[in-house]
């Protein structure tokens, strides 16, 4: 398969392999994006999701074949496989190290963290192709970095190299070993009650389209209650309270 799925310490590791094409996305790929994203929610015990690309590419975009044959119907099959990760009601990351354009910047922005090696480049690309920006790239570049950023990476082709892309926010951190970076940032999900983490990942996305303070309150309210209530809390409860009396 020309992507690939492993498991690390509750965290499900995708991992885009074709290097001999820079990991260009074909339609069978894409399939296959969304066919692990889907196993991955489907398994009790993966909590988080780790997207990467075997060097030296992050993804280098769709296909340009299988671009060129594509109408409408194509196009949205080449959007399903990063679409599913924006999709996904799991915490995502994105392990950049390498260049990621076109439909892999897509990829990239459609996680919920991304983090960077020495290597990475974001670059959409589509103008200098002759083809406009699609699959949600304006909307995602723009809620991620601004409309200046934005602006400056679509129209004006302008490429973002690791550290400008932590300093303008598209990535969270720049580190070494990106793939292991990336499962040891998810040891808090991996760790934490599974149910917990999805009803907070799905919080987020809801409270993220509010203008008021106090509706995000009401909303948090109903799903703290309901965490309360469940034996992972009264027993995380009951081993913190043993720890206090040990220390007293």
């Amino acid at each position: 398969m020309s992507v690939l799925l492993d498991r690390r310490d509750g965290v499900g590791v995708i991992t885009i392999n074709l290097p001999e094409r820079r990991n260009s996305l074909t339609l069978p790929m894409s399939a296959q994006l969304v066919e692990h994203v889907r196993t991955c929610e489907q398994d009790e015990n993966t909590h988080a999701i780790v997207v990467t690309g075997a060097p030296p590419a992050f993804c280098a975009g769709a296909d340009l074949t299988a671009l060129g044959e594509a109408q409408e119907e194509g196009l949205r099959a080449i959007y399903a496989g990063f679409l599913a990760v924006a999709a996904a009601s799991l915490p995502t990351v994105a392990a950049v190290d390498g260049p990621a354009v076109g439909a892999g910047l897509n990829l990239a922005l459609a996680c919920d963290v991304r983090l960077v090696g020495p290597k990475a480049r974001f670059d959409a690309r589509f103008l200098q192709l002759g083809i406009h920006p699609g699959g949600g790239m304006t909307w995602l570049s723009q809620r991620l970095v601004g409309p200046q950023t934005a602006a400056a990476m679509t129209l004006f082709g302008q490429v973002l190299d690791a550290d400008e892309a932590v300093r303008t926010g598209l990535a969270f951190r720049q580190v070494d070993d990106v793939v292991a970076a990336s499962v040891e940032f998810c040891g808090a999900a991996a760790k934490a009650p599974r149910d917990l983490v999805v009803a907070t990942k799905r919080t987020l996305r809801t409270t993220a389209t509010y203008h008021r303070h106090e509706d995000a309150v009401e909303t948090e309210l109903v799903a703290q209650v309901a965490s309360m209530e469940t034996p992972a809390f009264a027993e995380l409860l009951s081993a913190m309270r043993e720890r206090i009396s040990r220390q007293a």
